[in-house]
């Protein structure tokens, strides 16, 4: 039988994996060197708001991989604000770069292969402005917990099987909020926090270890670790996951009970579009590592126009509406190491022109909020394209 020589796609040869390791190794040793360095000037790191009304401003946010496959570029020029006292949702399909971003912020990527390659996260501390992407390690400890707190995805495992809850509660306080405190106020404060996110039985689940409470349960204890030093920004992953539809409202209107009360800004992460529907004011979607639209939530539930936004409304069941069979977006999506240098969804897209064989698309703005990144909203096609699709009454509502 003849010799198959031809090789197959995606293949590397050893040669080549240790020639992408040997340039990864010198790309990351560069980048790892501005994150280790000590007793920095604030004023390397200080910055100003575009917007004093923001609490967060992202702009062309570049964060890669730099894997022996390949460089892989999770988020790749993103830009959005998060403005005091709103709540902001990141939707789009799993991989497309949402909690990369949120992780960014955190300074949370996994090193040495995850980096910040280029971009500004600029954040409000109020009284001064900070850019992440400068901003040593040393001082992002200050940052994480005190100014901006993440709920992480999956209850069942963010918190360690092996210490009580109080104890994991504890620590977080007195890491970021201790300093001259007593360990019964510390404890006092933990309480407090429990009590604060609906548990009834604070004294009881203060001692009781993770496997002894239910999943609604871990996961409010999992808000109250975010919440229990008051931050400007909270970033929710995710969280109401694996939880039944119940306790999903009821953490729902938990955050936003305590985004009011203490009068934070939420950054919501979720595939879900009725928690996006039901809690943010401002809508972000991203789609392989971009954004492709974004604007008010009125403006994404009522009048989606990106081709992958209209999908994506279209694919979710709709109460009164029956059908057959739920819709699902054609094809997958592209090879995160070889990215096609046209719009991403362009081979996806069932509503295609001839022109999106070119560059990737620019933004074009439908008003002042709403943003989107096709070719059908260019004023140079619309005789081709026609008025920009949305869609049908009944798909988009909120």
């Amino acid at each position: 039988m003849a010799k198959n020589t031809k090789k197959n796609e995606g293949y590397l040869s050893s040669r080549e994996i240790r020639e992408i390791s040997r340039k990864n190794r010198k790309i990351t040793g560069e980048l790892e060197k501005k994150w280790k360095r000590k007793h920095v000037p604030e004023s390397e790191y200080l910055t100003q708001m575009k917007n004093p009304e923001n609490a967060v401003e992202f702009e062309d946010l570049h964060t890669w991989f730099f894997t022996d496959a390949g460089t892989v570029k999770s988020v790749d020029g993103v830009t959005f604000d998060v403005p005091i006292g709103k709540t902001i949702g990141v939707v789009g399909e799993s991989g497309c770069g949402k909690s990369v971003t949120s992780l960014s912020l955190m300074q949370l990527l996994q090193r040495p292969q995850g980096q910040i390659v280029s971009g500004h996260i600029r954040l409000n501390l109020g009284d001064k402005a900070i850019e992440i992407s400068n901003t040593p390690r040393e001082q992002m400890q200050k940052i994480r917990g005190n100014v901006v707190s993440m709920i992480f995805q999956e209850p069942m495992t963010s918190l360690n099987p092996v210490f009580r809850i109080g104890d994991q509660v504890d620590e977080v306080i007195a890491l970021h909020n201790g300093e001259g405190k007593t360990k019964e106020q510390i404890k006092e404060e933990t309480i407090k926090a429990l009590e604060m996110v609906g548990i009834a039985n604070s004294q009881g689940v203060y001692r009781m270890f993770p496997h002894e409470l239910s999943g609604g349960m871990r996961q409010r204890v999992m808000i109250a670790m975010a919440l229990a030093c008051h931050p400007k920004v909270i970033i929710a992953d995710e969280p109401t996951t694996a939880l039944d539809v119940t306790i999903q409202a009821q953490i729902l209107d938990l955050l936003r009970d305590l985004k009011d009360r203490i009068n934070s800004s939420i950054m919501l992460i979720t595939h879900d579009l009725g928690v996006i529907a039901e809690m943010a004011d401002y809508v972000v979607v991203m789609y392989a590592g971009k954004i492709v639209e974004k604007g008010t939530a009125e403006d994404i539930f009522y009048h989606p126009t990106h081709p992958y936004t209209i999908g994506l409304m279209a694919s979710k069941p709709v109460v009164g509406r029956q059908t057959d069979e739920l819709y699902s977006i054609p094809g997958k999506v592209p090879n995160p190491v070889n990215m096609p240098d046209y719009c991403y969804f362009r081979d996806r897209c069932e509503k295609r022109l001839p022109c999106c064989d070119g560059e990737y698309p620019c933004e074009f703005s439908l008003s002042d909020t709403h943003k989107v990144s096709c070719y059908r909203c260019d004023p140079k096609y619309m005789n081709e394209a026609g008025k920009p699709d949305q869609a049908p009454d009944g798909e988009g509502g909120r």
